[in-house]
Parts: C-alpha cells; structure tokens; sequence
C-alpha cells in the first residue's frame, strides 16, 4: 500500500495511491482519521483497515471518487521526531579518504545517528533556500522508514515490527555552515536544518517483501534490493542501492529505542548511500583529477531522486528573495 498526504485548497488530507490516482482513505471508511499522524497514532488497527480499502479497490470491489486537483505533500508532515543515521559503510570510507583521513574503527561497532529539524520537513515541489544556504548546496540521496508503534528498549531482532513504510529522503545540506560550525565538534544543525524532504508517499512493509534480501554478514534484520539514482537538471551523478546499507534500519531502531520511546510518526534516514552526494562526489573528483569542476545544486535546479518500489521525488530549488546572510554576522 502507498499512503500519501494531500493538500486541496486549504486542507490536507490523508489518501492511499493506486494505478496512478489518490483516493481519500476516510471518504472510503469514516473510522479512518483525513491525517497521516492520527493515521499512525493508531497504530495497527488502523493499518489494517486501510489495507483492505487497498486490497478493495485495486480488486475492483470498491470504486470510490477519485481525487483530480491537489498537491502532494511530505507522507508525514509534522514527525513526532526526524532522526537521521550513518549507515553506509562506502559513503563514510570514501568522504573520510577524500579527507586524508583513515576510515574510523567505530562505525563497524554500532550504528550512530543525530537529530535533525522535524519541523522543516518538506515533500515534493519547491525548496526554498537563504543565499547561505547556497555556499555548497548539497543533496543527499537515501532511505527512511516511519516508525508505527511506540516502543522501548527492544532488540534488533523485534525491531523490523516497528515500522510501518518507507519513503525517499533528500537531506538537504548547506555545506558551508556545516564545516563551519562542526569545527567546535557540536551538530550539525545549521547546516541541515532548513529542508528534509520525504516522499513522494509512504510504502508499506508488505509491498517490499519480494525485493528482501540477507543483511551483511553478522548484521540482523531485514534488508531490500532496491536501485537508487538521482539526477540533477536530467543528468544522473547518483547510483547505489538499499542492500548497500551496512547497518540495517533494525539496528539502527534498537539503537533509537535504548532507554527512550520511539513513536508513531518518528522518521529515521538512512543517512547517504555511497556516491550520494556532491560533497563524495566532488572530493573524489579532486583526488582523482586537481582540474576537477566541483558542482552545486543552484537556484532553478530540479532534483530527482528515485528507488525501486517507493517511487520519484521531485524538488525544485528555488533561492528565497533575500539577501540576509548569517555566514556574515561571524565576529
């Protein structure tokens, strides 16, 4: 099942996506909340019902209206949390080499992540950015998952049972101010928390079970064969894959679960698939070749993403009419 959030005129909605049309999952069932967080708080009583509304049309059984004038929005627009992790292996060894830096011992020991801004999500369309934001504009290609059920100190083993879908994500960076600020080893948060874009819907657990695959060795929980690319103005520069992910989301939940809830509407990332940003791909480039033209994302850039079974998420970056700059408040 693939849950999207809608907005028509002033109202969001919730709706499932089917053959390329939205229908309104309360206009079907009035037991079901219009909105994706009531939606998840609960829990899964409420999944189950939306499936079979899934199950009756895609059979034809149930015909109901479908949606014609709307705009997507992020599948959950208001995380109760946004976490985001480190979880593959060749993006951390090749940004660290492209440093003059050897690869840290500690990322085989456990999965790490850090919180970013859950209240400057953003779905497909425009992402509107502050000229700082412009000094080394990055996209980051990777995966996330929904949490759909509170829980606490549970293992990895359980944890899979915690998720209710996945989505794209494309945590936008503003590089400059993050190189800036972590020299004073806290964040990042500047640098990361003016856009993290999720979409295009949510995909639920049961529509991936035939792209499952073993995790790496020594490692638990499930894991998915799933292309990644992304394309900047029609060019691809990204490719890698979900089975990439060395540290599984499992994993990382058990970690996010220690001594702490995690709750329904929780959003954790993946963190970068190997060759998912400008900042690896650019610091390759120089190390391969010193004429190398480093790029950018700039204003009017259209970034696609995509990955096999959760579908194409769409930005534009648009530069906000502003010439405010924080980078030139500095002491």
């Amino acid at each position: 099942m693939k849950l999207v959030s809608y907005q028509t005129e002033d109202s969001a909605h919730l709706g499932v996506f089917v053959n390329g049309n939205i229908y309104n999952l309360n206009s079907c069932d009035k037991l079901l909340p219009d909105d994706m967080n009531a939606f998840l708080q609960g829990g899964e009583v409420l999944m189950e019902r939306a499936l079979k509304i899934d199950a009756q049309i895609k059979s034809g059984e149930m015909t109901p209206k479908m949606e014609v004038f709307f705009q997507l929005l992020a599948p959950v627009p208001r995380p109760t949390s946004c976490r985001d992790a480190y979880a593959f292996r060749q993006h951390v060894a090749a940004a660290r080499r492209n440093r003059k830096v050897d690869m840290i011992d500690a990322f085989d020991e456990y999965p790490i992540f850090y919180f970013t801004n859950h209240n400057a999500i953003q779905g497909p369309g425009e992402i509107e950015c502050m000229p700082d934001h412009f000094q080394k504009l990055d996209f980051e290609l990777e995966v996330a998952v929904v949490i759909g059920k509170k829980g606490r100190n549970f293992t990895a083993a359980e944890a899979d049972d915690y998720i209710a879908g996945f989505m794209i994500m494309n945590d936008m960076s503003a590089r400059q101010l993050q190189m800036e600020e972590m020299l004073l080893n806290l964040g990042p948060a500047k640098g990361k928390d003016f856009s993290t874009v999720i979409g295009p819907w949510l995909v639920t657990p049961d529509e991936l079970e035939a792209y499952k695959t073993a995790p790496k060795p020594g490692h638990t929980g499930n894991a998915y064969n799933l292309n990644m690319t992304c394309t900047v103005n029609g060019v691809q520069v990204s490719s890698g894959n979900v089975a990439d992910m060395d540290w599984t989301f499992a994993e990382i939940i058990e970690r996010c679960a220690y001594g702490v809830d995690v709750l329904p509407g929780d959003v954790i990332g993946s963190g970068t698939v190997g060759t998912g940003c400008f900042l690896e791909l650019n610091g390759t480039g120089l190390l391969n070749d010193a004429n190398y033209q480093p790029q950018w994302l700039q204003d009017g850039d259209e970034v696609e993403m995509e990955i096999t079974g959760l579908g194409r998420l769409i930005n534009i970056i648009k530069k906000a009419d502003s010439d405010f700059s924080i980078l030139a408040l500095k002491k």
